[in-house]
Protein backbone atom coordinates (compact mmCIF):
# COMPACT_ATOMS: atom_id res chain seq x y z
CA UNK A 1 0.00 0.00 0.00
CA UNK A 2 1.18 3.40 -0.86
CA UNK A 3 2.12 5.23 2.08
CA UNK A 4 2.35 9.19 1.99
CA UNK A 5 5.36 11.00 3.44
CA UNK A 6 2.99 12.78 6.13
CA UNK A 7 2.09 9.25 6.75
CA UNK A 8 5.52 8.18 7.84
CA UNK A 9 6.26 11.89 9.96
CA UNK A 10 3.35 10.67 11.95
CA UNK A 11 4.15 7.11 12.57
CA UNK A 12 7.85 8.58 13.90
CA UNK A 13 6.54 11.14 16.08
CA UNK A 14 4.45 8.35 18.02
CA UNK A 15 7.44 6.19 18.19
CA UNK A 16 9.50 9.34 19.70
CA UNK A 17 6.53 10.25 22.05
CA UNK A 18 7.46 10.82 26.00
CA UNK A 19 7.63 7.21 27.59
CA UNK A 20 4.94 6.97 30.12
CA UNK A 21 5.49 6.81 34.18
CA UNK A 22 7.18 3.42 35.09
CA UNK A 23 9.36 3.62 31.91
CA UNK A 24 13.06 3.71 33.97
CA UNK A 25 13.94 6.55 30.73
CA UNK A 26 11.11 8.34 31.97
CA UNK A 27 12.03 7.97 35.96
CA UNK A 28 15.75 8.94 34.86
CA UNK A 29 15.08 12.05 32.66
CA UNK A 30 11.99 13.47 34.49
CA UNK A 31 12.10 12.74 38.09
CA UNK A 32 15.23 11.33 39.24
CA UNK A 33 15.28 10.80 43.13
CA UNK A 34 13.00 12.44 44.89
CA UNK A 35 15.10 14.05 48.43
CA UNK A 36 15.25 17.51 48.75
CA UNK A 37 13.75 18.03 45.14
CA UNK A 38 11.25 20.87 44.36
CA UNK A 39 10.17 19.52 40.82
CA UNK A 40 6.72 20.88 42.51
CA UNK A 41 3.63 19.45 43.58
CA UNK A 42 2.17 18.89 40.15
CA UNK A 43 4.78 16.47 38.93
CA UNK A 44 4.67 14.55 42.38
CA UNK A 45 1.31 13.16 41.84
CA UNK A 46 0.48 10.18 40.62
CA UNK A 47 -0.55 9.69 37.31
CA UNK A 48 -4.33 9.73 36.21
CA UNK A 49 -5.96 6.84 35.63
CA UNK A 50 -8.77 8.99 33.65
CA UNK A 51 -5.91 9.78 31.02
CA UNK A 52 -7.39 7.35 28.53
CA UNK A 53 -6.10 3.96 27.08
CA UNK A 54 -3.29 4.12 24.74
CA UNK A 55 -5.12 3.20 22.07
CA UNK A 56 -7.52 6.24 22.71
CA UNK A 57 -4.26 8.45 23.20
CA UNK A 58 -2.66 6.98 19.70
CA UNK A 59 -5.89 6.66 17.48
CA UNK A 60 -6.46 11.05 18.90
CA UNK A 61 -2.65 12.42 18.76
CA UNK A 62 -2.38 10.53 14.90
CA UNK A 63 -5.79 12.33 14.04
CA UNK A 64 -4.46 15.25 15.35
CA UNK A 65 -0.94 15.46 13.64
CA UNK A 66 -2.41 14.14 10.29
CA UNK A 67 -4.26 17.81 10.23
CA UNK A 68 -0.86 19.64 10.60
CA UNK A 69 1.42 20.66 7.53
CA UNK A 70 4.36 18.42 6.00
CA UNK A 71 6.75 21.30 6.91
CA UNK A 72 5.35 21.79 10.70
CA UNK A 73 5.71 17.88 11.31
CA UNK A 74 9.02 17.94 9.97
CA UNK A 75 9.69 21.16 12.57
CA UNK A 76 8.28 18.85 14.94
CA UNK A 77 9.74 16.05 14.46
CA UNK A 78 13.23 17.45 14.64
CA UNK A 79 12.51 18.74 18.25
CA UNK A 80 11.23 15.47 19.42
CA UNK A 81 14.08 13.28 17.91
CA UNK A 82 17.20 15.81 19.21
CA UNK A 83 14.80 16.37 22.56
CA UNK A 84 15.16 20.04 22.37
CA UNK A 85 18.91 19.39 21.62
CA UNK A 86 18.49 20.65 17.65
CA UNK A 87 17.39 24.48 17.40
CA UNK A 88 14.02 24.12 16.12
CA UNK A 89 11.56 26.60 15.07
CA UNK A 90 7.97 27.31 16.49
CA UNK A 91 5.33 25.57 15.16
CA UNK A 92 2.47 27.77 15.35
CA UNK A 93 -1.18 26.20 15.52
CA UNK A 94 -4.59 27.35 16.50
CA UNK A 95 -4.75 27.71 20.47
CA UNK A 96 -8.50 26.97 20.87
CA UNK A 97 -8.77 24.10 19.35
CA UNK A 98 -9.46 20.91 21.87
CA UNK A 99 -9.19 17.57 22.15
CA UNK A 100 -10.06 14.92 24.39
CA UNK A 101 -8.63 11.80 26.28
CA UNK A 102 -10.93 9.90 28.69
CA UNK A 103 -12.88 12.36 30.98
CA UNK A 104 -9.97 15.24 30.55
CA UNK A 105 -10.73 18.12 27.59
CA UNK A 106 -7.10 19.46 26.51
CA UNK A 107 -5.74 22.41 24.28
CA UNK A 108 -4.06 21.26 21.23
CA UNK A 109 -0.92 22.73 22.84
CA UNK A 110 -1.46 20.63 26.04
CA UNK A 111 -1.96 17.83 24.05
CA UNK A 112 0.92 17.67 22.39
CA UNK A 113 3.03 18.85 25.36
CA UNK A 114 1.88 15.94 27.17
CA UNK A 115 1.98 13.04 24.34
CA UNK A 116 5.87 14.82 23.80
CA UNK A 117 7.28 15.51 27.08
CA UNK A 118 4.98 15.91 30.05
CA UNK A 119 2.64 12.68 30.20
CA UNK A 120 1.68 13.78 33.83
CA UNK A 121 1.11 17.07 32.83
CA UNK A 122 -2.51 18.39 34.19
CA UNK A 123 -2.41 22.43 33.89
CA UNK A 124 -1.08 25.22 31.39
CA UNK A 125 -0.06 26.88 35.07
CA UNK A 126 2.37 24.22 35.58
CA UNK A 127 4.68 25.05 32.41
CA UNK A 128 7.00 28.46 31.69
CA UNK A 129 7.61 29.35 27.95
CA UNK A 130 11.15 29.64 27.08
CA UNK A 131 12.09 33.10 26.22
CA UNK A 132 13.09 31.89 22.45
CA UNK A 133 9.66 31.23 21.29
CA UNK A 134 7.51 33.74 19.35
CA UNK A 135 4.87 32.99 21.71
CA UNK A 136 6.76 34.40 24.32
CA UNK A 137 4.92 37.04 26.54
CA UNK A 138 1.90 37.27 24.39
CA UNK A 139 -1.59 37.08 25.75
CA UNK A 140 -3.95 34.31 24.42
CA UNK A 141 -3.50 35.08 20.46
CA UNK A 142 -4.90 32.96 17.61
CA UNK A 143 -2.17 30.90 16.93
CA UNK A 144 0.50 29.65 19.68
CA UNK A 145 3.16 27.76 19.23
CA UNK A 146 2.86 23.77 20.29
CA UNK A 147 6.87 23.34 20.06
CA UNK A 148 6.68 20.80 23.13
CA UNK A 149 10.61 22.19 23.35
CA UNK A 150 9.92 25.61 23.48
CA UNK A 151 8.26 24.85 26.97
CA UNK A 152 9.62 24.00 30.11
CA UNK A 153 7.95 23.19 33.46
CA UNK A 154 8.01 25.33 36.43
CA UNK A 155 10.14 23.95 39.43
CA UNK A 156 8.04 24.71 42.86
CA UNK A 157 9.90 25.54 45.48
CA UNK A 158 9.10 23.88 48.81
CA UNK A 159 7.59 25.72 51.97
CA UNK A 160 8.60 25.17 54.48
CA UNK A 161 12.01 23.99 53.05
CA UNK A 162 13.20 20.51 54.39
CA UNK A 163 15.88 21.43 56.97
CA UNK A 164 18.32 18.71 56.00
CA UNK A 165 18.89 20.11 52.93
CA UNK A 166 20.00 23.54 54.88
CA UNK A 167 23.73 24.43 53.66
CA UNK A 168 25.23 27.40 55.58
CA UNK A 169 25.98 29.79 52.78
CA UNK A 170 29.19 30.62 50.84
CA UNK A 171 30.52 34.14 51.31
CA UNK A 172 32.82 35.50 49.44
CA UNK A 173 36.34 37.58 49.96
CA UNK A 174 36.24 41.29 48.99
CA UNK A 175 37.40 41.81 45.01
CA UNK A 176 40.72 42.74 46.27
CA UNK A 177 41.77 39.15 47.59
CA UNK A 178 44.93 38.03 46.15
CA UNK A 179 43.25 34.09 46.20
CA UNK A 180 41.33 32.84 43.38
CA UNK A 181 40.08 29.40 44.07
CA UNK A 182 37.74 28.29 47.36
CA UNK A 183 39.48 27.51 50.51
CA UNK A 184 38.44 26.05 54.33
CA UNK A 185 37.76 28.38 56.72
CA UNK A 186 38.41 27.40 60.52
CA UNK A 187 34.58 27.03 61.11
CA UNK A 188 34.36 24.65 58.02
CA UNK A 189 32.20 27.04 55.67
CA UNK A 190 33.83 28.04 52.16
CA UNK A 191 34.86 31.29 51.09
CA UNK A 192 35.45 32.03 47.49
CA UNK A 193 36.89 35.10 46.17
CA UNK A 194 35.79 36.64 43.20
CA UNK A 195 37.57 34.52 40.34
CA UNK A 196 41.00 35.57 38.80
CA UNK A 197 39.87 37.42 35.32
CA UNK A 198 36.91 39.36 36.74
CA UNK A 199 38.47 42.58 36.37
CA UNK A 200 39.44 41.76 32.94
CA UNK A 201 35.68 41.16 31.98
CA UNK A 202 34.50 44.46 33.85
CA UNK A 203 36.95 46.04 32.06
CA UNK A 204 35.10 45.53 28.80
CA UNK A 205 32.14 47.97 29.79
CA UNK A 206 34.90 50.58 30.33
CA UNK A 207 36.88 49.71 26.76
CA UNK A 208 33.47 50.32 25.06
CA UNK A 209 32.88 46.47 24.44
CA UNK A 210 28.86 45.64 24.98
CA UNK A 211 27.82 45.89 28.14
CA UNK A 212 27.91 42.40 29.99
CA UNK A 213 24.92 41.10 31.98
CA UNK A 214 26.44 38.26 33.99
CA UNK A 215 29.89 36.30 33.81
CA UNK A 216 30.70 32.57 34.11
CA UNK A 217 33.34 30.33 35.67
CA UNK A 218 33.41 26.61 35.21
CA UNK A 219 34.59 24.66 38.07
CA UNK A 220 35.85 21.46 38.32
CA UNK A 221 36.25 20.35 42.05
CA UNK A 222 38.67 23.28 43.24
CA UNK A 223 40.14 24.21 39.85
CA UNK A 224 38.51 26.87 37.78
CA UNK A 225 38.87 25.45 34.31
CA UNK A 226 39.16 27.91 31.64
CA UNK A 227 39.02 31.53 31.29
CA UNK A 228 35.67 33.79 32.42
CA UNK A 229 32.50 33.59 29.94
CA UNK A 230 31.27 37.39 29.78
CA UNK A 231 27.79 37.25 28.48
CA UNK A 232 25.99 39.92 26.71
CA UNK A 233 23.00 38.53 24.74
CA UNK A 234 19.53 37.74 26.90
CA UNK A 235 19.90 34.00 26.57
CA UNK A 236 22.96 31.70 26.88
CA UNK A 237 23.00 28.18 26.49
CA UNK A 238 25.91 26.38 28.77
CA UNK A 239 26.62 22.44 27.12
CA UNK A 240 29.33 19.98 27.47
CA UNK A 241 29.44 18.72 23.57
CA UNK A 242 26.38 19.76 21.57
CA UNK A 243 27.19 19.98 18.05
CA UNK A 244 24.70 22.65 17.23
CA UNK A 245 24.47 24.10 20.21
CA UNK A 246 25.35 28.21 19.92
CA UNK A 247 26.82 29.30 23.47
CA UNK A 248 29.42 28.46 25.87
CA UNK A 249 30.52 24.64 25.35
CA UNK A 250 32.36 23.59 28.49
CA UNK A 251 34.07 20.32 26.28
CA UNK A 252 36.28 23.03 24.69
CA UNK A 253 37.93 24.35 27.39
CA UNK A 254 41.12 22.43 28.58
CA UNK A 255 41.08 20.69 31.46
CA UNK A 256 44.10 18.43 33.45
CA UNK A 257 41.79 17.08 35.64
CA UNK A 258 42.21 12.80 35.58
CA UNK A 259 38.73 12.56 38.36
CA UNK A 260 37.09 9.38 36.99
CA UNK A 261 34.04 10.94 38.67
CA UNK A 262 35.02 14.31 36.66
CA UNK A 263 35.18 12.32 33.60
CA UNK A 264 31.85 10.83 34.65
CA UNK A 265 30.02 13.96 35.11
CA UNK A 266 31.49 15.64 32.00
CA UNK A 267 29.97 12.73 29.80
CA UNK A 268 26.70 13.30 31.75
CA UNK A 269 26.23 17.49 31.26
CA UNK A 270 24.92 17.07 27.56
CA UNK A 271 22.21 19.71 26.41
CA UNK A 272 23.45 21.67 29.78
CA UNK A 273 21.35 25.15 30.81
CA UNK A 274 19.92 27.64 29.27
CA UNK A 275 20.78 31.13 31.44
CA UNK A 276 18.23 33.63 30.55
CA UNK A 277 17.98 37.14 32.00
CA UNK A 278 14.10 38.11 31.91
CA UNK A 279 11.97 40.98 32.80
CA UNK A 280 11.45 39.20 36.29
CA UNK A 281 14.71 38.10 37.03
CA UNK A 282 17.49 35.44 35.71
CA UNK A 283 15.71 32.12 34.87
CA UNK A 284 17.81 28.97 34.74
CA UNK A 285 16.16 26.04 32.19
CA UNK A 286 17.26 22.55 32.80
CA UNK A 287 18.30 21.18 29.49
CA UNK A 288 20.27 17.80 30.51
CA UNK A 289 19.21 14.41 31.11
CA UNK A 290 20.28 14.40 34.65
CA UNK A 291 19.32 16.54 37.96
CA UNK A 292 21.18 20.08 38.66
CA UNK A 293 22.02 21.98 42.42
CA UNK A 294 21.46 25.56 42.66
CA UNK A 295 22.30 28.02 45.35
CA UNK A 296 21.07 31.26 44.90
CA UNK A 297 20.67 34.07 48.39
CA UNK A 298 17.39 35.12 46.67
CA UNK A 299 15.66 32.14 46.60
CA UNK A 300 15.88 32.11 50.38
CA UNK A 301 14.48 34.05 53.14
CA UNK A 302 16.69 37.42 53.33
CA UNK A 303 17.29 37.24 56.48
CA UNK A 304 18.40 33.62 56.54
CA UNK A 305 21.94 32.99 57.17
CA UNK A 306 22.01 30.02 55.67
CA UNK A 307 20.72 29.17 52.33
CA UNK A 308 18.97 26.24 50.66
CA UNK A 309 20.45 24.27 47.70
CA UNK A 310 17.69 23.39 45.45
CA UNK A 311 17.38 20.29 43.07
CA UNK A 312 16.00 20.57 39.51
CA UNK A 313 15.07 18.16 37.19
CA UNK A 314 15.45 17.78 33.75
CA UNK A 315 12.89 20.04 31.58
CA UNK A 316 12.32 22.43 34.71
CA UNK A 317 12.91 25.60 35.28
CA UNK A 318 13.14 27.77 38.07
CA UNK A 319 13.71 31.24 38.70
CA UNK A 320 17.45 31.77 39.97
CA UNK A 321 18.39 34.95 40.47
CA UNK A 322 15.91 38.00 41.59
CA UNK A 323 17.20 41.42 41.00
CA UNK A 324 14.67 43.45 43.24
CA UNK A 325 15.50 40.81 45.79
CA UNK A 326 19.25 41.15 45.50
CA UNK A 327 18.96 44.84 46.15
CA UNK A 328 16.86 44.44 49.07
CA UNK A 329 19.73 41.67 50.12
CA UNK A 330 22.43 45.08 49.76
CA UNK A 331 21.66 46.51 53.56
CA UNK A 332 23.89 49.55 54.36
CA UNK A 333 23.72 49.23 57.84
CA UNK A 334 24.66 45.35 57.95
CA UNK A 335 28.98 45.48 58.54
CA UNK A 336 29.13 42.00 57.41
CA UNK A 337 27.59 42.36 53.94
CA UNK A 338 29.86 45.27 53.52
CA UNK A 339 32.34 43.23 54.33
CA UNK A 340 31.33 40.60 51.74
CA UNK A 341 29.89 42.88 48.58
CA UNK A 342 28.95 39.80 46.19
CA UNK A 343 26.71 38.01 48.85
CA UNK A 344 23.59 38.10 46.69
CA UNK A 345 25.23 38.44 43.21
CA UNK A 346 26.26 35.46 42.72
CA UNK A 347 24.41 31.72 41.74
CA UNK A 348 26.40 28.58 42.04
CA UNK A 349 25.29 25.43 39.72
CA UNK A 350 26.36 22.20 40.19
CA UNK A 351 25.78 19.54 37.28
CA UNK A 352 24.29 15.83 38.02
CA UNK A 353 26.27 16.08 42.06
CA UNK A 354 24.90 17.56 44.75
CA UNK A 355 25.81 19.36 47.91
CA UNK A 356 25.22 19.85 51.61
CA UNK A 357 24.33 18.29 54.66
CA UNK A 358 22.57 15.39 52.89
CA UNK A 359 25.41 14.79 50.57
CA UNK A 360 28.89 13.00 51.29
CA UNK A 361 30.08 16.42 49.47
CA UNK A 362 29.56 19.73 52.14
CA UNK A 363 30.55 22.30 50.00
CA UNK A 364 30.43 22.87 46.27
CA UNK A 365 33.84 22.49 46.06
CA UNK A 366 33.67 18.99 46.49
CA UNK A 367 31.35 18.85 43.42
CA UNK A 368 33.25 17.43 40.18
CA UNK A 369 31.70 19.75 37.74
CA UNK A 370 30.05 23.59 38.66
CA UNK A 371 29.29 26.85 37.84
CA UNK A 372 29.59 30.21 39.06
CA UNK A 373 27.87 32.92 37.67
CA UNK A 374 28.47 36.43 38.88
CA UNK A 375 25.82 39.38 37.53
CA UNK A 376 27.02 42.76 37.32
CA UNK A 377 23.83 45.02 39.03
CA UNK A 378 25.55 48.30 38.10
Amino acid sequence: MFRTKRSGLVRRLWRSRAPVEGDGEADRGTHGSSGGCCMGKAAKVAKSNDAGSEAELKALTHSVLKKIKEKQLEVLLQAVESKGGARSPCLLLPSKVDAKVGQQSYSLPMLLYKVFRWPDLRHSSELKRLSCCESYGKINPDLVCCNPHHMSRLCELESPPPPYSRYPMDYLKPPDSPDSGPSSSDTGETTYSAPVGLSDSLALQESGEPAHWCVVAYWEEKTRVGRLYSVQEPSLDIFYDLPQGNGFCLGQLCSDNKSQLVQMVRAKIGYGIQLTREPDGVWVYNRSCYPIFIKSATLDNPDSRTLLVHKVFPGFSIKAFDYDKACSLQRPNDHEFTQQPRTGFTVQISFVKGWGQCYTRQFISSCPCWLEVIFNTR
